[in-house]
């Protein structure tokens, strides 16, 4: 197989990995669930922000390894993050804008994809709600094309200030 092929099925399942795992969470799939079907057995989950808001927003600023019963010496897994997401924010599945599979970014090269979302998020201790874009970048793909690493940019002050004090 020339490097130009393997490239191309390379971009491929990591394109379709992203978009499933996207449309999937969109959908209202469990966290536990995602991890199983769209991530390797090693996975990270890093969503980037102040470390001084995790007071409010306690899934910020760590990165979350591996799945529970793992053994994680730190004790802070993926599913974790998810936990920590959905007990403290909600979107509505409704706003969620996600791109045609053909625009999400990938460098199978790098063994990047990113893509830009939008949605409609709210505080679950308040119900105040904001819409933003956040970035999603997936690094780290297996042979399978499960994702390794998940990145995330969101807008984190939108999120403290809606759950407030």
């Amino acid at each position: 197989m020339t490097d130009n092929n393997y490239l191309n099925q390379k971009a491929d399942r990591m394109r379709s990995t992203a978009y499933s795992f996207c449309n999937s969470f969109a959908d209202g799939l469990a966290g536990s669930e995602c991890l199983n079907r769209y991530f390797s057995s090693k996975p990270k989950i890093t969503e980037h922000g102040p470390r001084w808001a995790t007071a409010r927003l306690p899934f910020l600023s760590i990165t979350f390894e591996g799945r529970r019963g793992q053994g994680n010496p730190l004790g802070i897994t993926c599913d974790d993050y998810y936990d920590l997401l959905t007990s403290t924010l909600t979107f509505d599945p409704d706003s969620v804008i996600i791109p045609q599979r053909e625009q999400f970014a990938v460098d199978p090269a790098a063994g990047t994809a990113t893509v830009r979302l939008h949605a409609k998020f709210a505080s679950l201790k308040t119900g105040k709600d904001w819409e933003e874009d956040f970035v999603y970048v997936l690094s780290g793909f297996d042979e399978e094309g499960k994702i390794g690493c998940q990145d995330l940019w969101a807008d984190p002050l939108s999120a403290w200030m809606a759950i407030g004090d």
